[in-house]
């Protein structure tokens, strides 16, 4: 062996016995370790603990950032209601829906701010039995939260979130309404709904009144907002009576159905804001998704439901039920999108759309002008989906109903929320529309009716080229 081999051979055994010698060291040590190394770790548990902190608030702020998101396409389905209604009235009334539609949400978001907010989530005693209004302790303008306040964003939050429903609640009843309200009593009845009429019952559902401790359920408003905008649109055409020229049993013809199924698709898309965000956070996956599927599966089977009934009936493809099918199986899943199983939300999507034909069909036959079925859609499925999540709700979902479950509690109690909702928007509106109705300043002037409510009110016409205006004194 050479003197550099055995030189080489030597400094590798140092190397090596250096190697296991750290190693056994280190063993050793972990058994004491040093005042040092405590610190270390105790430094390290406090690091986990504030990194736990930190992703609960990092939790928190997407939550809201969700409910925001969610919130701005509840507001964009303003422009959906608005390009419906457009296109399924008469041409001579299509400017003035513009405005209504584009007022309802300017009126409600004010008077919501002012004081429905703190009606739909104040603190008094709302009750039936030794409660009422209290407006002392209503939260008027927001309770003065300014932005400064620790929980002043999750205010805003919420309060915007909720602002984007209740305009929704005022547009349904525009609708029904449409092509004769005077436009000066279509402002002031928005303001009404969505100051009191619309926040009460948000108080009493929602806001976790007496209706709630029932065990009502409606996850994102079948009842609380589409049945109330909708029953406010019947009770208004009723006391309104019916456009001038109206053929009962020969509804007119929409003016532009690209219009209204545009309008019908931006409703479709805001509509998963409406019920996904419902959940109010994006920290559970199951409900998220549950509510996405449901949502679309009873859109897809209400338009289905309706077209094939009404080409049973008619012989005819009509794009209008079509169009209407989808919002009714959208409305009908809102109440129990996430107390359904998606095969249920495809039955309540079909047999709204049937529900939807019969209704529009009994309206007709009480000679009642509602100008896009708003009533139909919103009203009659409204309280259809709702009461169906007592008979095909799903037990492990939190809905114990008469068919998953055996029991008949949970329908009594959206029998209940169903029938007092019902009773107390007609009964709030019908005395609203009456006193706008004595002072002649709910039903245009006749001469409205006679050269249109567009050249009438608003001096414009949407299609100034095709329909120009008729001028009030041309035939006098």
């Amino acid at each position: 062996m050479t003197t550099r081999k055995f030189v080489y051979r030597m400094i590798s055994i140092f190397i090596g016995a250096s190697i296991l010698y750290s190693f056994g060291f280190g063993t050793i040590a972990q058994d004491d370790p040093p005042a040092e190394d405590a610190a270390a770790a105790e430094t390290v548990e406090m690091t986990a603990g504030d990194a736990f902190a930190k992703a609960e608030e990092v939790q928190f702020n997407l939550d809201q950032t969700w409910i925001l998101i969610a919130g701005f396409m509840v507001f964009f389905m303003q422009a959906g209601f608005a390009m419906l209604e457009g296109g399924m009235i008469r041409e001579t009334g299509v400017v003035n829906s513009l405005a209504e539609n584009f007022m309802d949400a300017c009126i409600t978001g004010l008077v919501f701010f002012l004081v429905g907010y703190g009606i739909a989530y104040g603190t008094y005693d709302a009750g039936l039995e030794g409660g009422g209004l209290t407006p002392s302790a209503i939260p008027m303008m927001l309770g003065g939260a300014d932005g400064s306040g620790a929980g002043d964003g999750a205010l805003f939050v919420g309060f915007f979130f909720q602002f984007a429903f209740a305009g929704a609640a005022a547009t349904i009843a525009t609708g029904g309404m449409a092509e004769r309200t005077n436009f000066v009593g279509k402002l002031i009845y928005s303001a009404i709904l969505g100051a009191i009429i619309y926040p009460v019952v948000v108080f009493w559902t929602w806001g976790g009144g007496w209706i709630a401790a029932q065990g009502f359920i409606d996850f994102a408003g079948s009842t609380i907002v589409h049945m109330t905008g909708g029953v406010v649109a019947l009770v208004g055409a009723y006391v309104l009576g019916p456009r001038a020229g109206r053929v009962f049993g020969r509804p007119p013809a929409a003016s532009n159905l690209g219009f209204a199924a545009l309008g019908t698709f931006i409703l479709w898309f805001g509509w998963y804001g409406f019920n996904v965000g419902s959940a109010l956070g994006a920290n559970d996956v199951n409900v998220l998704g549950l509510v996405a599927v449901n949502t679309t599966l009873a859109a897809t089977a209400g338009a289905l439901g309706a077209m094939f009934h009404t080409y049973f009936l008619t012989r005819s493809w009509n794009v209008s039920f079509i169009l209407n099918g989808s919002l009714a199986g959208l409305v009908a899943i809102t109440a129990g999108c996430a107390s359904v199983t998606p095969i249920n939300a495809v039955i309540i999507g079909v047999l709204a759309g049937v529900v939807l034909v019969i209704s529009i069909g009994v309206v007709e036959s009480l000679k009642i002008d509602d100008a896009v079925g708003a009533f139909s859609v919103h009203g009659a499925c409204g309280a259809f989906g709702t009461l169906m999540i007592g008979i095909v709700g799903s037990e492990a979902l939190g809905a114990p109903s008469l068919l998953d479950g055996g029991s008949l509690d949970l329908l009594g109690a959206q029998v209940i929320g169903v029938v007092v909702v019902a009773v107390w928007a007609g009964a709030a509106s019908f005395i609203m529309f009456r006193a706008l109705n004595a002072v002649n300043i709910l039903h245009v002037d006749p001469e409205a009716d006679r050269i249109g409510i567009d050249a009438y009110e608003h001096h414009a016409s949407v299609w100034p080229n095709v329909l120009p205006l008729r001028e009030a004194d041309d035939e006098n």
